[in-house]
């Protein structure tokens, strides 16, 4: 198939790898612009783009596609269908009509639950046992189209980064698998009346508040995992925790209980696997404690 693919990040990038070796025609990719990154804020092209480059594909990045002039230029591709993973722009009406087959989307949860920008993070931070990828025909509403097919995966206690990565894989596969197939699946609408959103996660939300049970703490801290990344002050120092488990204490609530950095909840308590100081590298727990002693007794805020 001559296809357009539409994506930014590294969620995207397994997908557009995927389509490339089942020998379907990419015949550009869309991304996002170049961003200023790193301390010299330098601009660095997206995910999507170095690998796009790196296939051969033709890329574009255009800031909008508003215009009369890149949706006409979209169309020009003359494409049998527009595949988009987490691309970042709206699409309008023009552009969701041009492909043949129109544009389908891959996204990261089992609609329609978890509609909206941050379905990973929502999913790990509510408690959902079950999420998966669902290839979705895109309409004008905020992932509201109807349903091609689903795919799911337990959560247990994996980080919004350990999640990512697995629904990008097989996000990848099931889009092939449809595209393989694509005049059998019969779209299925979705019942709006059970839809949930996944709101873009706010950088305010990333202060851990102990007040909760330890298993909602845990949730918070792998759901904001690896970015923007749950984070408390310890000794007057921000203090990202990236992974926790669950500890069998109790006491006051953000009180360090021992020399392991076990803290408690308002129910309960847990014990930090992997943390990262401001302006340094992640560590595991062992190695941090090594060079940043935490005394029992000590409030974190």
């Amino acid at each position: 198939m001559r296809i357009i693919f539409m994506g930014t990040p590294d969620f995207a990038v397994p997908t557009l790898r995927a389509l490339h070796a089942a020998g379907h025609e990419v015949v550009a990719a869309y991304t996002q612009p170049p961003r200023p990154a790193g301390r010299g804020k330098k601009l660095q092209p997206s995910p999507v783009q170095k690998v796009a480059e790196e296939l051969g594909i033709q890329v574009r990045s255009p800031k909008s596609l508003k215009s009369a002039e890149e949706q006409a230029a979209f169309a020009a591709l003359a494409a049998d269908v527009a595949v988009v993973a987490a691309y970042g722009l709206i699409l309008p009406q023009p552009i969701l009509d041009a492909p043949t087959n129109g544009c389908l989307n891959v996204h990261a949860s089992i609609l329609p639950r978890w509609r909206g920008a941050a379905p990973i993070h929502r999913a790990i931070m509510a408690g959902d046992v079950v999420t998966g990828v669902t290839i979705m025909q895109m309409e004008a509403g905020l992932d509201t189209g109807p349903m091609l097919a689903t795919i799911r995966t337990p959560i247990n206690d994996k980080t919004t980064g350990e999640l990512s990565e697995e629904l990008a894989e097989l996000g990848a596969n099931l889009m092939v698998q449809t595209l393989h197939e694509l005049d059998k699946h019969v779209a299925v609408a979705q019942d709006d009346e059970a839809a949930t959103y996944a709101p873009k996660i706010d950088k305010a939300e990333a202060r851990i508040d102990w007040s909760g049970p330890a298993e909602e703490v845990v949730r918070h801290i792998h759901g904001l995992a690896p970015f923007p990344g749950a984070w408390c002050e310890v000794d007057g120092e921000r203090v990202k925790l990236l992974s926790a488990e669950i500890a069998d204490a109790n006491g006051a609530a953000g009180t360090v209980l021992d020399d392991r950095f076990t803290i408690a909840c308002g129910m309960g308590a847990i014990r930090p696997l992997r943390l990262q100081r401001a302006g340094k590298p992640a560590m595991d727990l062992a190695d941090f404690l090594r060079g940043y002693p935490v005394v029992a007794g000590i409030v974190l805020s």
